[in-house]
């Protein structure tokens, strides 16, 4: 099922309604859709590399606003559709390791997770469930996903078709690079002030 689901999404990437239907699955990716927008915004970079910018902008966007719809589920919904969610991708019965790892570590996990191929939807859920702090969710919301989206829009343009195989491949090691990169410059800077 994920395999056509997977082709489904190349097909679209590669339509002329490919842009709405980039923003549909970022928006989807983020609370409860099992796979990443990066399978379609790849191509499309590669495909109109003049948009790439455009193409990761819109897939932040969208992914940002269903990331508040997975925060709500976690909110509201928790005990029902936000723990069948969380079991659906192997996480069930882990909930309360995630909130003990949500206490502890706080803003870095939406921002190291939002960067990483751990699905996003399991920290917007538990950031819900959380209560955690909406303006501090969103701006680290938008921060991650916009780094990852960016990234991988500008490697797809950049490289194109030839990198294609080796980036789909090494996603996760090269956004956990880039968020150590990150992380570290943020922890520096600290530390100087």
């Amino acid at each position: 099922m994920l395999r056509r689901a997977y082709q489904k999404l190349l097909e679209l990437a590669a339509g002329p309604r490919a842009e709405p239907a980039l923003a549909i699955v970022s928006f989807a990716e983020s609370s409860f859709f099992p796979l990443p927008p990066d399978i379609m915004l790849g191509p499309m970079a590669t495909a109109r590399p003049e948009r790439w910018a455009r193409y990761a902008l819109v897939c932040t966007a969208a992914s940002v606003i269903g990331g508040m719809f997975g925060y709500a589920i976690g909110f509201f919904l928790f005990e029902t559709v936000g723990r069948w969610i969380i079991s659906l991708f192997g996480y069930g019965g882990k909930e309360a390791e995630l909130r003990a790892f949500y206490d502890h570590w706080g803003v870095w996990f939406i921002f190291l997770k939002g960067l990483t191929p751990i699905p996003f939807k399991l920290v917007t859920i538990i950031s819900g469930a959380m209560q955690f702090s909406i303006p501090v969710f969103i701006a680290a919301s938008i921060l991650t996903r916009g780094i990852r989206f960016f990234a991988v829009a500008f490697l797809f343009k950049k490289f194109g078709p030839s990198l294609a195989p080796v980036i789909e491949k090494r996603i996760g090691m090269v956004t956990a690079g880039l968020a150590v990169v990150i992380v570290g410059g943020i922890v520096a800077a600290s530390m100087l002030h």
